[in-house]
């Protein structure tokens, strides 16, 4: 019996937020090979996202690795390296469940990524009859769009110091779903790369939950996977998606670990084998 329209368009990672739960999520810079979606469901994360934004996938290997992972039943988010139609809906249409905004500065840029990620009445995305989130099969047209837009996660970073300062209007965009803060970029704005602990990174989380709260969004907490105190009490405060490295990140720190291991080895110095 085949599955219906809603139950291919679940989206686990939008249920799992809505009962308040928090979201694991991973980068994808270095594996450009469908593996890396067995091996982020394995690990036990609830979705990841392709970083087209600091990487050079092509959108042939995005979409292929976004393909494996509706098989799967992970959600793929893909962060564009440009927030304009011919990135978002192409993406989209390649089979990522979620667009990933950079460097959002107003409430009228997040309408216009709003526009090229959601299907009319929301937005203008353009309609495409063979979707791999449809398992190819074919749907009414309304019907199928309307699950598509409920099924769809648009995120906007919140990475510029501009954008703190127009946070309201901006959670208070129709179709935005979260906000994921780019810790890296905001301490970079301020002049302080890499110094978490300068208060303006608390009150930056502190403003942005309050004011999604207030308007029925989501925040991400990114760029602080070093510093899982600070994940841990942005979380407390309201944040239920936690992107927690690159796979780079993670291969490199477990070789490094395992060749410091084997360095420290003392040989024996009796002839012993």
């Amino acid at each position: 019996m085949k599955a219906s329209l809603n139950e291919i368009l679940r989206n686990p990672v939008k249920e799992k937020m809505a009962r308040g739960e928090v979201v694991a999520s991973m980068m994808v810079r270095l594996v450009r090979g469908v593996e890396i979606v067995r091996i982020a469901k394995t690990a036990g994360f609830d979705t990841f996202y392709i970083d087209m934004e600091h990487c050079s996938f092509s959108l042939e290997a995005t979409g292929q690795i976004c393909m494996a992972a509706l098989e799967a039943g992970i959600p793929a988010f893909v962060r564009v390296p440009a927030n304009t139609p011919e990135y978002i809906s192409r993406v989209l249409d390649g089979g990522a469940s979620g667009v990933i905004a950079p460097h959002v500065r107003s409430a009228e840029q997040a309408r216009a990524v709003v526009r090229a990620a959601r299907f009319a009445p929301q937005g203008d995305r353009s309609a495409n009859g063979s979707l791999p989130h449809l398992h190819y099969r074919s749907f009414p047209t309304a019907e199928a769009n309307l699950a598509l837009n409920r099924a769809t996660m648009v995120i906007v970073m919140m990475e510029a110091v501009e954008a703190l300062e127009r946070v309201e209007e901006i959670a208070a965009v129709e179709g935005v779903d979260m906000m994921l803060i780019g810790t890296n970029d905001l301490t970079a704005e301020w002049g302080v790369p890499g110094q978490y602990d300068d208060p303006r990174v608390a009150a930056a989380y502190e403003r942005t939950i309050a004011a999604c709260a207030r308007h029925g969004k989501h925040v991400g907490v990114g760029g602080l996977g070093s510093r899982p105190d600070l994940v841990a009490q942005f979380v407390r405060m309201g944040a239920r998606f936690v992107s927690t490295g690159t796979d780079l990140g993670f291969l490199l720190a477990a070789c490094t670990a395992k060749a410091s291991a084997v360095a420290s080895l003392i040989p024996s110095t009796s002839g012993d084998n």
